[in-house]
């Protein structure tokens, strides 16, 4: 496993345990005690950990991880979903907005390969990949750079979603559920995301299993507002009817 992903794997044991042991760390991600204790140390020159006697606990709140720790958790199952959402866009589909997400960011890169398409993203890291397939028309918004999702968020990336009419979006979220709509991490995000969505005839959401029926801090929409779901068969059945009763057409990439 390389260091980055064994990064992303001890963030994500300290995001749903509050704490981490060498011992167990090392068991569990099939390496030494010591190259856990060496990725420890990285991660707190960088202030995300503190260490402690045996492990390490959150510097602060984690309330995601950062994006460059994201790309390796549920990959193949975000592939898959990405495939098939790509899949949704037929011909008579023009212009589609991508808000950014470890997802969109392979909903991307399958649009790319397929190109004739005008695609408005607030995302860095999409505008990246896109920006190298001359069979796209991009557009990029403005605003205020989000380091934890390479996200181009506030009013001037709002001012200039609202200008545009896109056919459809991706949107990548934190959680979703019939309760609590789409939600993500940050309160300036998710306005920024809504702008996205309010200006788009088809809203298409992209969650692997585990955010279904969750939800994050900050509400982007209701889930009446959205168009379709594409998840995974781990997802729980209960959530998708209850998703499916709001009018929210469900996939699953098998």
């Amino acid at each position: 496993m390389r260091q980055e992903d064994r990064l992303g794997a001890i963030l994500a044991l300290l995001a749903d345990h509050g704490s981490v042991g060498v011992v167990e760390s090392a068991d569990r991600l099939g390496t030494s005690q010591a190259t856990i204790r060496r990725d420890l140390q990285a991660l707190e020159e960088q202030g995300l950990v503190k260490r402690t006697h045996g492990g390490a606990v959150p510097a602060g709140v984690l309330y995601e991880l950062p994006m460059r720790y994201r790309g390796a958790r549920q990959q193949e199952e975000k592939s898959r979903i990405a495939e098939l959402a790509a899949g949704l866009i037929d011909e008579s589909a023009a212009t589609v907005g991508l808000c950014g997400g470890t997802t969109t960011s392979e909903v991307a890169r399958f649009l790319g390969m397929r190109g004739g398409l005008k695609i408005v993203t607030n995302a860095l890291n999409i505008a990246a990949e896109l920006a190298l397939r001359p069979a796209i028309d991009l557009v990029v918004t403005g605003g205020t750079v989000r380091t934890e999702s390479y996200e181009l968020i506030g009013p001037v990336a709002e001012r200039a979603l609202e200008g545009f009419n896109l056919d459809a979006s991706f949107l990548g979220v934190g959680g979703v559920s019939a309760a609590a709509g789409v939600t993500t991490h940050h309160e300036v995000e998710a306005q920024t995301n809504r702008a996205m969505i309010l200006q788009s005839a088809r809203v298409i959401v992209v969650a692997d299993g585990t955010k279904v029926g969750r939800r994050a801090f900050a509400r982007i929409a209701e889930a009446a507002l959205v168009s379709d779901l594409v998840t995974d068969p781990s997802a729980d059945p209960g959530e998708l009817d209850a998703l499916r009763e709001l009018g929210v057409r469900i996939h699953l990439a098998d």
